[in-house]
């Protein structure tokens, strides 16, 4: 439990260090001297830098001892928060910001993989539910927390204290997280087609693209939203109502997803297009939106543990590189979200952005069924 906790925390660090800039958004954009748009863009380099190279890195390192890969990326997060809290040159943020979401892409790789490793196979599911709550838990926790730290006392000190926490999560990992081999020289030579052509992993991934895209199309704007329906000054008690419905969830995944991966799935996709489609056709409830946010985040907490459990298994004995193309098609939709959201917004209205996610959802509910390698039953 102690090693899992320890990769719980690198998948806390990951998410803090991604989405801290949109909490001190305003004070760092008047002390690097650039407009709050272009501030915005440091969370955009960090998922472009995890999405370009975690399939190059996992292929390049396919053959590392795990623990030292994982030192490495931890240690990477250090280095890249560090460069980020001393930079007054926006260029430089930028670099420390490139550093870290190249961290994220070889943690992210690792994670859930590491997870299965280290528990028997009717518990690997659990295994990776317990590392997955470092994101809900950064989300509800995280992020509030350094926001509230980067204006009491600057948003430089909060990054370079999350520099001090991945410093303490290396002493972690080095003492109490077992090390594991990586592949042999053999199969890490198999190219990104073979693992393409394995039963399940077309389909998860496809599932990853679509789900993950039309979720950051939302979550992205829900600001926007909640202005349109006269809540603007309750937003952060809305995304806390999330994020506290997501913790739930990944437990409750957690607790059964080893038995019940498909049946999660179908379950956890229901739940977001039902609380998105509340959130269409609500009538200014304040009441209905808290319930639709809780039926979305009930849905979503759990998702990443599915969908990473499904890749590992989908790719067995080539899972790092399954995951891989995963956290590589994660990213992409969380940086492509904005750009699709932002076109909606300016074509239709904040009004479109369910409708549109809940469309989406329905292919993405359709491959689930159809993909029994992908989303097994419990019998298959």
């Amino acid at each position: 439990m102690a090693a899992l906790l320890a990769l719980t925390v690198a998948a806390f660090v990951t998410v803090l260090t991604e989405a801290l800039p949109a909490g001190v958004l305003v004070a760092m954009s008047a002390d690097l001297g650039v407009s709050e748009a272009a501030t915005g863009q440091t969370v955009t380099v960090y998922a472009m830098a995890t999405a370009l190279t975690a399939i190059p890195l996992s292929l390049a390192t396919a053959t590392w001892r795990r623990r030292r890969l994982l030192l490495v990326g931890v240690g990477g997060f250090a280095i890249g928060n560090t460069i980020t809290a001393l930079s007054t040159d926006y260029p430089l943020t930028l670099v420390g910001r490139a550093a870290a979401g190249v961290a994220a892409g070889i943690v992210w790789a690792l994670l859930a993989g590491y997870a299965r490793r280290m528990a028997p196979a009717n518990l690997q599911g659990r295994a990776i539910a317990i590392v997955m709550a470092g994101i809900p838990l950064a989300l509800a926790l995280g992020i509030p927390a350094g926001t509230l730290l980067g204006r009491v006392i600057g948003w430089q000190v909060t990054f370079l204290a999350m520099s001090g926490i991945a410093v303490l999560l290396l002493a972690w990992i080095a003492a109490v997280v077992p090390d594991v081999a990586g592949e042999s020289a053999g199969e890490s030579s198999m190219p990104l087609r073979s693992a393409l052509r394995m039963p399940g992993v077309l389909a998860v991934l496809s599932v990853t693209l679509i789900f993950v895209l039309a979720h950051n199309i939302l979550y992205t704007y829900v600001a926007t939203l909640l202005e349109k329906v006269g809540m603007a000054e309750q937003i952060d008690v809305v995304l806390l109502a999330f994020g506290v419905a997501a913790i739930v969830s990944i437990f409750l995944v957690g607790a059964t997803i080893d038995r019940h991966l498909r049946t999660l799935t179908v379950v956890s996709t229901l739940l977001v297009a039902a609380g998105v489609t509340l959130l269409a056709v609500q009538s200014r409830s304040p009441a209905l939106v808290y319930l639709a946010v809780a039926l979305w985040g009930l849905g979503w907490g759990g998702v990443p543990t599915l969908l990473q459990t499904a890749a590992g298994k989908a790719g067995r004995e080539h899972a790092d590189l399954a995951l891989a193309m995963l956290v590589t098609l994660w990213n992409l939709a969380m940086a492509t979200g904005g750009a699709v959201g932002g076109a909606l917004l300016v074509a239709f209205g904040p009004s479109a952005f369910a409708w549109v996610v809940v469309a989406m959802l329905v292919p993405s509910l359709l491959i689930t069924l159809r993909a029994r390698h992908g989303f097994p039953s419990p019998a298959g």
